[in-house]
Parts: structure tokens; C-alpha cells; sequence
């Protein structure tokens, strides 16, 4: 028994390797059903009297919970999203436009009334058109261009930050243009053509659309987390001057990248679009914010999970080849890893704070929308 063991010992080891690297198993819509139940039972658990959700630390974080709600299947007029869409009309200013409150600090105008339109943009009510097409035309007097003075030799002009005056940057950004789009702004809008020259100049490709000092240092097709001011990522706690160092790229910026470009009509045969995705290829993962080092891998890990899953869905590949030519059932890979992740009471939430991620109720959010583009079709 012993010697025959010892003979097999070989094989089973050769078969180890073998057996680890098999798919995933696609998840059931049951399975599918189950997860975004248990998280939509925790939201409804967590909302305010007001209808709202950590809106002490930001009042954006309603938004992202109730597109993400919407998204997965709950009715507009079942709780708690209904909650939710009520306190987002609470948020409509109709005076100035926009959908961030009476009187919001600057710095959230933008992020706020993106992600309310969404979620407005999200319940389909013929009542909320007016609302969000007046938001969409305040959104489209932040990006920066000749209306703050800017033309398009200058590093900021066509991006989108936190208001009109701070500096643009992608997240922002592709918020931005994921608003516009809910809203139904047309491709030949001018905010899409200019939104073009802001997103190139944030990608590591020397090009005839990055005219930037450090296009070329890295040069991988990846991209970083803002152009302007000499350009600037999100790799390292470090500051680094764009002039002088190479800014590495990452994941939930280069998906962002990718979904914004074709938000602004560029194809897929692009050559930015083409390095991008290459990049993304050669760094396929669900069990990091690709590109971050080892110690920061989970950084913006949910925010990466709902941008990866919306630009790939938008692409409108089921199966996206890596760089070695292996086909991944992508949503199947990123729902095993959202399942795996998901606590006791229904919730997710990141270890590492950045970025608000040790809020469950804003992750959770992030996580629906993830969801919302993995079910199996």
C-alpha cells in the first residue's frame, strides 16, 4: 500500500498545478440572487430616517447605493430604494442645477450630482428627465476649457475634478462622462470631443495624443490618476513630479481609461485603446487593483471591481483573453471573488481605508454595480 502510494505521489503532484488552475464555476442565478439579497437586506438595515446612507461622511454615498440597488433588480417604489430616491430629490437644486444639496462645499459638486444622476438616470421615471437633463448641463460647465481659460495646449483642459476649480483628474473624470451618458448626452456632444484630450494625456503612451514630458518613460499603454499639473498616480503615498519620474499606471485608473475613450467615440482598433487593453491583458487579476504593488494590491480593490466590470461589459467581451492568450469568463472570475468576500451580515468592506473603502455602505454600493454587470448571460 505504501510503495503504491509513493508511485502515485508523482502523478498526483503533476495534477496539482492542473486541478488549481481550472475556471471558476459560472454561479446559478440563484447563487447570483442570493449575494445581492443578502447585501440589499444589509443596506436596508444601515439606511438613516432620511433615507439615507453614511450621509455624515458624504452625501454622494446615497447615490452609488441607490444606482447600485436599482441596478440589481430592486423596484424604485420598494424600499429602500424609493427611501433613497426620496432623499436624492432632497439634493435637487434646482436654482444652480446640480444635485449635491442647498448650499454643498464646492469640492463635491461634481462627484455628488454625478452619481445622483445615475441613480435618478437609474429608476427610469419620466419625472426625474428635467432633473437630469438640467444636471447634466451643470456638469458639463465644470470641465475645464475655454469657459475657465483654458485651450487645449494646457495639461488640465477637457478633465473633470472635483468642481470648476479644483484640479481635473480621471476618476472624476470618467464619473463625469458615466453622468452624461445616463443622461443620454448625444456622442457628438462637445464635452465627449473635449473630454478626448484630457483622458489621452493621462495614459502611458507616447502618441500624437499625449504630448506629456513623461508619456514615453513607461510607455505600457497604462494610465494614471491625473495629467494635470504635470501628472501624478495613485501607486505610492510618495508625490512624484511627472517631469522627473515615471508614473506608473493601475487598474481601476486604465479600465476607467479604456471606458472613457469610447465614451468619447474612439474605437477599439485605436492604438490608445488597443495599449490599454493590452496592459489590462498582460495584468489580468480579480484579487488585486492591478498594477498596485504588493503591499497596497487591495487599494481601491471595490472601486476597481465596479469600473472593471462596466468597461469590460461596455466592450462587450464575455470572455477576455490575457496576454497568453487564456480565455476568462470574466464576470464568472469576478463574482467568485466578490461571493468569497462578502461578511456575515451581507456587506463588504476593504481593510484598507483609502478612499472611503472602510465604509460597508458605500463598498456595498460599489458592489451592486459590480453585480449588476456580472450576471450571467
Amino acid at each position: 500500500m505504501k510503495r503504491t502510494l509513493l508511485a502515485l505521489l508523482p502523478a498526483l503532484l503533476l495534477a496539482a498545478p492542473a486541478l488549481a488552475q481550472e475556471p471558476a464555476k459560472k454561479p446559478t442565478k440563484e447563487e447570483w440572487q442570493a449575494v445581492v439579497d443578502k447585501a440589499t437586506k444589509f443596506l436596508a438595515s444601515k439606511q438613516d430616517d432620511k433615507g439615507g446612507w453614511s450621509a455624515d461622511k458624504s452625501i454622494g454615498v446615497t447615490g452609488v447605493v441607490v444606482t447600485g440597488l436599482l441596478q440589481t433588480g430592486t423596484s424604485p417604489d420598494a424600499e429602500p430604494a424609493a427611501k433613497g430616491l426620496k432623499f436624492v430629490e432632497g439634493l435637487v437644486n434646482e436654482k444652480a442645477g446640480h444635485i449635491a444639496g442647498d448650499n454643498p462645499r464646492v469640492g463635491l459638486q461634481n462627484y455628488v450630482t454625478c452619481v445622483n444622476v445615475m441613480a435618478l438616470a437609474a429608476a427610469k421615471r419620466d419625472g426625474y428627465r428635467k432633473v437630469v437633463g438640467n444636471a447634466a448641463d451643470f456638469l458639463k460647465k465644470l470641465q475645464w476649457d475655454d469657459g475657465e481659460g483654458k485651450t487645449p495646449a494646457d495639461d488640465f483642459f477637457g478633465g473633470a475634478g472635483y468642481d470648476s476649480k479644483s484640479r481635473p483628474d480621471l476618476s472624476n473624470t470618467q464619473f463625469f462622462l458615466d453622468a452624461l451618458a445616463a443622461a443620454g448626452v448625444g456622442k457628438d456632444d462637445e464635452a465627449f470631443k473635449k473630454v478626448q484630450v484630457f483622458v489621452s494625456r493621462c495614459q502611458n503612451l507616447k502618441s500624437e495624443h499625449n504630448d506629456q514630458p513623461w508619456a514615453g518613460k513607461v510607455n505600457d499603454g497604462s494610465f494614471i490618476y491625473s495629467a494635470a499639473g504635470g501628472g501624478s498616480t495613485k501607486t505610492t503615498d510618495a508625490a512624484l513630479d511627472g517631469t522627473k519620474d515615471p508614473l506608473p499606471g493601475y487598474g481601476s485608473m486604465t479600465y476607467a481609461g479604456v471606458k472613457s475613450l469610447i465614451y468619447a467615440g474612439v474605437g477599439k482598433d485605436d492604438q490608445r485603446v488597443k495599449a490599454a487593453l493590452g496592459w489590462l491583458r498582460k495584468n489580468y487579476t480579480v484579487d488585486a487593483n492591478a498594477g498596485m504593488p504588493p503591499q497596497l494590491k487591495e487599494r481601491g480593490l471595490y472601486y476597481y471591481y465596479h469600473t472593471m466590470s462596466k468597461t469590460l461589459d461596455l466592450l462587450g467581451e464575455d470572455e477576455f483573453a490575457d496576454d497568453k492568450g487564456v480565455k476568462h469568463d470574466w464576470r464568472t472570475d469576478l463574482f467568485r471573488a466578490i461571493q468569497k468576500r462578502q461578511q456575515a451580515d451581507g456587506s463588504w468592506v476593504n481593510a484598507n481605508d483609502r478612499w472611503m473603502e472602510g465604509d460597508p455602505t458605500l463598498v456595498t454600493g460599489y458592489v451592486l454595480m459590480a453585480l449588476s454587470h456580472c450576471k450571467s448571460k
